[in-house]
């Protein structure tokens, strides 16, 4: 794998957990839903910097301490999403289909996403027909299609209802956060 195909976990460390320090509700009890957990760093990291109570229900795929297993699709549709007044999506690449399964299900709340377009650029062909393309615009010029993924996904968040964005980016990765 060339180096800027290889997953790693949490670069930019310290731009996740500023993110989340400066963005968690300002008061009251933070109950957390990870979706992509890992081991648990940011989280970790955001405790340690603001000393307050943070609950944090964890699901990843892979192998880690205490969390729910598998894939956290079946998760985000079956249970009861106003249990948790933050949701974080610091996935590999695009987490189209969980922020759409968040905005199906009215959840209210802090999201925290992390976007990155990968080597070839590629975003969700749904993500892309709903704002617009068509799939034979899709398959007769992906590169033009793909291009702008951050704009892309900014204009699929403006249609779900996402007035404001806070982001810190480094080149194509986008670490952001809204309030639904």
């Amino acid at each position: 794998m060339s180096k800027s195909t290889v997953k790693t976990d949490n670069s930019f460390l310290a731009d996740k957990v500023g993110l989340r320090v400066d963005h968690l509700p300002a008061k009251g009890d933070i109950t957390v839903l990870d979706c992509f957990a890992g081991t648990g760093r940011i989280w970790k990291g955001v405790k340690t910097r603001t000393r307050r109570e943070i609950k944090i229900l964890a699901m990843d795929k892979r192998p880690i301490g205490f969390h729910l297993p598998g894939d956290n699709i079946g998760w985000l549709m079956g249970m009861d999403l106003s249990r948790f007044n933050v949701i974080d999506l610091d996935a590999y690449g695009v987490p189209y289909d969980q922020l759409k399964i968040l905005f199906e299900r009215g959840y209210k709340g802090i999201v925290f996403v992390t976007f990155i377009q990968s080597l070839w650029g590629r975003m969700p062909n749904q993500l892309l027909i709903d704002i617009g393309f068509t799939e034979a615009m899709i398959a007769k010029a992906p590169s033009l299609c793909n291009g702008r993924g951050w704009d892309h996904l900014c204009e699929w968040l403006a249609l779900q209802g996402v007035k404001k964005v806070y982001k810190r980016s480094h080149a194509r990765k986008h670490y952001f956060t809204f309030t639904m």
